[in-house]
């Protein structure tokens, strides 16, 4: 969260912006005063950009909290400089001990993965490592709708009637107590890989790994399960060399699946900051390359093209991954059939990625139909309810009969509209159960206000991320929850209204918003959590054009004073405080937004996505 609004020198003295955002000036976290001039000094001995730039650049990178000793790698994050020792997370030479001791006694070994994008690439790294070794692994994904979240005794019953010997848990398990200790009872191994918070000792298995759990001491917490299973592959690399298991075939060269690392990374929304940035940054490189024949298909799928005028393709960015990939891998989990995304990304055969890939698509496309529909909903029984009038720092919204596949989403969605934590229910009409999905803001710490709900046996389970949580609870308990999860907020923030901050990284003119300088701070990319989109703010702003496109999106046209223009997009914006004040401008405002390239009929331009407007004060 931000600190009182008392402390902040608001930006153009904008205090209360249409979205009732303070805006301020972007600064890192206890930065010395001389971080910018510093850093300008070495940008400068680097001579790639050019003087007008350097001083935004450099008071944007000390804006993130990075530090003239921390710029190189910041600027070129490299997996040598920055990988962790594998040792140092907490029960790893147990995990490894136990997937090659299963190796070489060729044992039956599952792979048990959440049925999102980073399940989905965890799981088909260790496929294709294990491939490589000569062992192929069966992979098992709970259904959500029938099984939901995690492991579960009937899962494990059905693993172990299928033969399984050990069975490998990512991106999930590090809370399944109860289920875990079913299968020691029995006799089915088990070891986690994982990533989620853990508040209390592990459940009874092999190994846990997990950069979070309370005892681990690898300082890597900002990992998605993707990259906790790349370190893991790291250490069966190093530990299969000690007993010899490369004498008869080549040792695997990790660097080929981090296109896989930095996907689910990316959309696994995590912290792109230290060893996750070079995960990120060097694994786009070989996503781009287009060797995972998964990735390839769906890229063709969608329509994407790569292709430069030189031959060569363009790099993959975190939109690519982000907006394109995700979401379809997503959909077979969220509305059909849940392993479908390790499928894709685990096979070698271009036929069979070509048919998934279009199943996939097929799939989002549904997604989408179900995800306008339940958000529809869920707007108009917020209005029928009058929950934003209650002044709650979290929204909750329940209806019965939503998918559970998309609840997440419109959680989302809702959390943008109404820049509070929101927690979307989907009530089972039957046993009165729901499921319910939540996406939170900077500051408040969701997924540990959903864990006390669950301790105080108010939710029938729960946890999650900061900024992300998931519960169950019964219909007749969820206004105890949101008085609940709103005392725990109220506990995290203090008395004072929960107030966001929009911070701006420096002020642009019309004709300062160029091309040219759009270029120049992708010396920055790539962007996401832990490293936002530089935020321009546009002062005494006229609104000389507004129009709803398809989809309540608002194209918009901003004069200057000085004669100058520039072409912006409000995303989601009509129905909002923002489509009301560009549509009916109460006179000049001011506009903050990301910049983005505008290729339309090759103009190499850029226009404004408008993240807050602002009335101008007289």
């Amino acid at each position: 969260m931000t600190p009182d609004s008392q402390t902040i020198t608001a930006y153009l003295d904008v205090s209360r912006s249409a979205t009732g955002r303070i805006w301020s000036q972007r600064h890192g976290l206890n930065t010395p005063s001389d971080d910018v001039h510093r850093i300008t000094n070495l940008l400068t001995m680097k001579g790639e950009i050019p003087g007008a730039y350097l001083e935004p650049i450099a008071q944007s990178i000390a804006g993130r909290g990075i530090t003239p000793e921390g710029l190189e790698d910041y600027l070129q994050p490299t997996l040598k400089a920055l990988f962790p020792d594998p040792e140092g997370f907490a029960d790893m030479p147990v995990l490894v001990a136990a997937m090659l001791d299963a190796l070489e006694h060729n044992k039956s070994i599952y792979v048990f993965a959440d049925y999102d994008v980073d399940g989905a690439t965890s799981a088909a790294q260790l496929v294709r490592w294990y491939r490589h070794m000569g062992h192929e692994l069966q992979v098992y994904v709970p259904d959500r709708l029938t099984e939901g979240y995690g492991p579960s005794v009937a899962a494990f019953d059905t693993l172990k009637a299928n033969g399984a010997d050990l069975v490998v848990t990512v991106d999930c398990g590090a809370s399944a107590h109860h289920a875990l200790e079913y299968a020691a009872s029995i006799g089915l191994d088990v070891v986690v890989i994982d990533h989620h918070l853990m508040r209390e000792a592990p459940p009874k298995c092999l190994a846990v790994v997990n950069p979070n759990r309370p005892d681990c001491q690898s300082g890597q917490g900002n990992l998605a399960a993707a990259g906790v299973v790349f370190v893991v592959l790291a250490a069966l690399n190093r530990e299969a060399e000690r007993r010899g298991l490369f004498a008869a075939r080549a040792k695997p060269d990790l660097r080929q699946w981090l296109d896989l690392a930095a996907l689910g990374a990316i959309c696994d929304v995590t912290a792109l900051t230290g060893f996750n940035r070079a995960l990120a940054s060097q694994g786009l490189k070989v996503m781009s390359r287009l060797d995972n024949t998964g990735i390839k298909a769906l890229i063709e799928v969608a329509g994407l093209d790569l292709k430069q005028k030189d031959g060569a393709n363009s790099l993959m960015s975190v939109f690519h991954s982000g907006f394109v990939i995700g979401p379809r891998i997503n959909a077979g989990g969220r509305v059909g059939r849940a392993d479908l995304g390790v499928r894709l990304l685990s096979t070698d055969d271009a036929g069979e990625a070509r048919l998934l890939a279009q199943e996939l698509d097929e799939l989002n496309k549904t997604r989408r139909e179900v995800e306008a529909e339940v958000l529809e909903q869920a707007i108009a029984i917020a209005e029928r309810e009058n929950l934003l009038a209650k002044d709650d720092d979290v929204i909750i919204v329940a209806h019965e009969g939503w998918h559970p596949g998309v609840i997440g989403i419109v959680a989302g969605r809702l959390r943008e509209r109404w820049r509070k934590p929101v927690i979307v229910i989907g009530i089972d009409p039957i046993s009165g159960i729901g499921k319910g999905s939540g996406r939170s803001q900077p500051g408040i710490n969701l997924g540990h206000a959903v864990g006390a709900a669950f301790e105080a046996g108010i939710a029938i389970s729960g946890g999650g991320h900061a900024m992300a949580a998931g519960l169950s609870v019964m219909r007749d308990r969820i206004d105890e929850l949101r008085s609940f999860l709103n005392a725990q907020v109220r506990q995290q923030v203090g008395n004072e209204a929960v107030r966001e901050r929009l911070e701006i990284d420096a002020a642009l003119s019309c004709a300062g918003a160029t091309r040219d300088l759009l270029e120049q701070f992708e010396i920055m990319a790539p962007f996401g959590q832990g490293n936002p989109e530089p935020v321009f703010a546009f002062s005494h702003m006229l609104v000389s054009y507004a129009t709803v496109m398809k989809g309540g999106h608002i194209r918009v046209q901003l004069d200057d004073d000085r004669g100058h223009r520039i072409k912006a997009i409000a995303w989601r914006a009509e129905d909002t405080a923002i489509g009301e004040m560009l549509l009916r401008p109460p006179g000049r405002v001011h506009v903050a937004g990301r910049l983005k390239a505008d290729d339309y009929m090759g103009r190499k331009g850029v226009q404004l996505e408008i993240e807050d407007v602002a009335q101008v004060r007289t």
